[in-house]
């Protein structure tokens, strides 16, 4: 077992000691890699009877690219779709049906191909055939499919708060249970990433289809967030959001989903935190147990692809029948940067709180019902952004023009020494929160130690907030928030309402 060679000054006993300092308390995390490469995460916390998961796989939106856009998010949801031995009564009996699938699926491949290009000779008729006898396939396999096992099975033994989310950055696993259950989490847990079926792969991928629909392309600031990166991010791997683009998912074959889960779910590119009621030692002998006889993967790629240098502000207008609203982006450096600190410090003065500057200067004054700035703490470099919404009748533009010039006011007057102990004050009390439950303390050291390969950075990063200087914030306020860095969606009302309400004046 490796310990950790020192005792962290954090504020994981906030639970118990809510008016501690965070300086004043301490968290002793203990740590092992397996021989496989998966790293282990434990805080021992005997308050009470309970112990809270998460395992994060170290792949998100920005290890895909065009054609399986979304595939990470689409694992997110294989994942509880069972294995060799949960979630089904007959693996052996699902095994044909499933071949017949796939292989039905590759001559719909193919049909579709020919439909898509002018010149073949593709047969709709044909098409239709084919997904019809996958249907029917689907539905003799549904008689051997358990839905749900993995759920319910977490459930009878008292699991709570059961989920899984992705991000560009990364995918994570979470669930809390009884102290007497870890055997249990152990073993499904292990089965799931050694064992995965990937049943109903077909009728998911339809589920994923309309989950983008509803949540990504009807919502008008679903719409604006995906226009703003597709247009920020010309070669960055941050160019679509996590759910995909929805020919992707239409497109999706099972082949690539199996390559894919190779490439990424295996042990070596995970982490796991275990934080509750339980015995490092303990910890270690389980998951040595049953991760530990998971072979290792190989290091997944990099992603080396970045953005080309922006030469001039970029603008787009999304049209929908909603009030008017604005996104803004700025490139800014990944997660690590020294010069980050400085942004999430500067984003808190702007918009963080009644005392922030765009609350009093566009909120109380009636222009804006909201502007909010914030960062992003991510693998590569991201946007820092601002989301605004107009007031009444209030245009987007003229809340932008005065949310710039507050900014453009920060480059050149040092900002208040109150305003960045403000924010100091609040990202400790941030800190203490998020010490407050076993889940937050293990989702925090997973995401540190997945990002960097090091949670102490945990604490790194609490001290470079620490180290902000006005001079630093004006510095980084100058370098990244230019007009030829920056690009703009607005959200209009389509062209036809637009010159309707003309007519009308």
């Amino acid at each position: 077992m490796k310990k950790s060679a020192y005792v962290l000054i954090l504020g994981l006993l906030a639970w118990a000691q809510p008016a501690v300092p965070a300086d004043d308390i301490t968290l002793d995390v203990k740590e092992k890699v397996l021989s496989n490469g998966m790293t282990i995460l434990v805080v021992e916390n005997h308050i009470a009877p309970v112990f809270s998961t998460i395992v994060r796989f170290k792949v998100g939106a920005v290890d895909e690219h065009t054609r399986i856009t979304g595939m990470s998010h689409f694992l997110e949801h294989m994942l509880f779709k069972g294995t060799k031995i949960t979630g089904t009564t007959n693996y052996e009996a699902e095994v044909p049906l499933m071949e017949r699938m796939d292989s039905l699926a590759a001559l719909l491949e193919q049909e579709r191909g020919k439909l898509r290009n002018p010149r073949a000779n593709g047969s709709e008729e044909r098409a239709q055939e084919l997904r019809r006898q996958i249907a029917d396939l689907q539905a003799e396999q549904a008689k051997y499919i358990v839905k749900d096992e993995l759920w319910e099975t977490y459930l009878k033994n008292g699991g709570s708060r059961l989920n899984a989310s992705t991000g560009s950055d990364g995918t994570q696993y979470y669930v809390s249970l009884p102290a007497n259950r870890l055997e249990l989490w152990a073993f499904l847990e292990s089965d799931r990433m050694a064992n995965l079926q990937f049943r109903e792969f077909y009728s998911e991928r339809d589920v994923i289809r309309a989950e983008r629909r509803q949540n990504t392309e009807t919502p008008p600031r679903g719409l604006m967030y995906e226009a703003l990166v597709a247009t920020a991010h010309w070669s960055s791997p941050y160019q679509w959001s996590s759910i995909g683009w929805g020919t992707d998912i239409e497109n999706f074959r099972i082949q690539d989903l199996r390559q894919y889960f190779e490439t990424y779910y295996h042990p070596s590119n995970a982490v796991a935190c275990i934080v509750g009621d339980v015995n490092a030692d303990d910890v270690f002998a389980l998951c040595e147990k049953y991760f530990g006889a998971i072979p290792a993967g190989l290091t997944p790629p990099p992603v080396f692809t970045d953005n080309t240098p922006q030469r001039g502000e970029r603008r787009v207008e999304v049209e929908a029948d909603a009030k008017p609203a604005a996104i803004v982006g700025w490139h800014m450096p990944q997660a690590g940067h020294p010069d980050v600190a400085a942004l999430d410090v500067l984003s808190d003065i702007l918009s963080r709180g009644r005392t922030s500057r765009f609350y009093k200067n566009l909120v109380e004054t009636k222009l804006a019902a909201q502007v909010r700035a914030s960062i992003s703490f991510s693998r590569y470099p991201n946007l820092f952004t601002l989301n605004v919404t107009p007031m009444g009748n209030r245009s987007a533009e003229e809340v932008l023009e005065n949310a710039f010039a507050e900014m453009d006011r920060i480059k050149t007057e040092p900002v208040a020494q109150w305003e960045i102990d403000k924010v100091r004050n609040q990202t400790d009390a941030d800190f203490v929160r998020s010490l407050n439950s076993n889940g937050g303390i293990a989702g925090s050291l997973a995401n540190y130690e997945a990002l960097f390969g090091d949670w102490r950075y945990l604490i790194g990063y609490r001290e470079e907030i620490k180290r902000v200087t006005p001079e630093d914030i004006m510095r980084v306020a100058k370098t990244y928030l230019t007009k030829n860095n920056r690009t703009i969606v607005t959200l209009v009302a389509p062209a036809s309402d637009a010159s309707a309400a003309g007519a009308g004046n």
